[in-house]
Formats: structure tokens, C-alpha cells, sequence
């Protein structure tokens, strides 16, 4: 019993209570603290203060499609092309998909053709003249309308272009010397 005494009045205080006032939340925070706590319930995959399960990424990976359709044209037979500069492709409302150096795969037991690469929506104005000796009786609809709105632009533009040009009359040099 020559220990030291034990003083209780010099040890700080265990705790001091708030208030209730200072405790009272809004009823918004509240429920956005609740909906927080019901999100992150179902995700622990086992009791109380175990670690929440993750969720693994899966990130896509396209060259594995790419090998699986390498696969699925080699199995049907299908050679590859070469020397082929471009690809279009005409549709139903007159707009052209448009293949620059493609890639092309044929198999003609098949009749199938593969065409791999980099396509563009492209109008029927924008591939003219070079697309002419591919246009088949379908598309002469297509490019008689182009011919149209290029003849309606011309008349439109052709008679401003007059207005610039001055009435010379028969002898052009007397006018200039005057």
C-alpha cells in the first residue's frame, strides 16, 4: 500500500455529451446518408465489417473478335485479294459507303465476301468523276439529280457572273483608249 494513489480529479474527463441540439440533422441529409448505407449493404459478401466486394472490369478486347473472324473466314475458305485501291458500296437512299484501301476476303464456293477497313458516308457529289464508270442503271436516277441541282446552280450563278463583265460593243480598242 506505499504505491502511488490513485487521483481520480487530475485524469481528463472520458467524454463530454453534445448536446441534442448540436446533433439533429436535416431530414435531405438524412436521407441521402440512409441511401448511401441501403447502396452499400448488398455489396458486402460477408457480415459486418468485412471487405466490400469489387467489381471486376471486363475490358473489351477487340483483337480477340478480329482472330475469331480471321478464323471463321479461314474456315469457309476465304482468300484474300490484293490490289484493290477502294470499295463503295451504293445504297437505297443514294448515299455511298466508301471503303479507302480496304482489306478484301473472298471465298467464291461461298459466294461470300468479306471487306475490312476504314468506311465513310460519303454523297454521290463528293466521289464524282472518278465513281462514273461504277454507277450501274439503278444509281442514273441518283445522277440525274445531281446533274439537275448542278444545272440550277450554274443558271443561278451564270447570270451574276454576266453582270461583272462591262459591254465592250463591236471594237474593244476604242473603248479601252477612252
Amino acid at each position: 500500500s506505499s504505491g502511488p494513489k490513485s487521483d481520480r480529479s487530475s485524469c481528463p474527463p472520458a467524454r463530454r455529451e453534445l448536446p441534442v441540439a448540436a446533433m439533429t440533422v436535416s431530414p435531405e441529409v438524412q436521407a441521402a446518408r440512409d441511401k448511401l448505407k441501403a447502396k452499400f449493404e448488398n455489396v458486402r459478401t460477408g457480415g459486418k465489417g468485412t471487405a466490400r466486394r469489387t467489381k471486376v472490369v471486363k475490358h473489351q478486347n477487340h483483337t480477340a473478335d478480329d482472330k475469331q473472324l480471321q478464323a471463321q473466314l479461314k474456315r469457309l475458305g476465304a482468300n484474300a485479294i490484293p490490289g484493290i485501291e477502294e470499295v463503295n458500296m451504293f445504297k437505297e437512299d443514294g448515299t455511298i459507303i466508301h471503303f479507302n484501301a480496304p482489306k478484301v476476303q473472298a471465298s467464291v464456293g461461298s459466294n461470300m465476301f468479306a471487306i475490312s477497313g476504314h468506311a465513310e458516308n460519303k454523297k454521290l457529289e463528293e466521289l464524282l468523276p472518278g465513281i462514273l464508270n461504277q454507277l450501274g442503271p439503278d444509281n442514273l436516277m441518283n445522277l440525274k439529280k445531281v446533274a439537275e441541282s448542278f444545272a440550277s446552280q450554274n443558271k443561278a450563278a451564270g447570270s451574276s457572273d454576266n453582270d461583272d463583265i462591262p459591254d465592250v460593243g463591236e471594237n474593244f480598242e476604242d473603248v479601252s483608249k477612252s
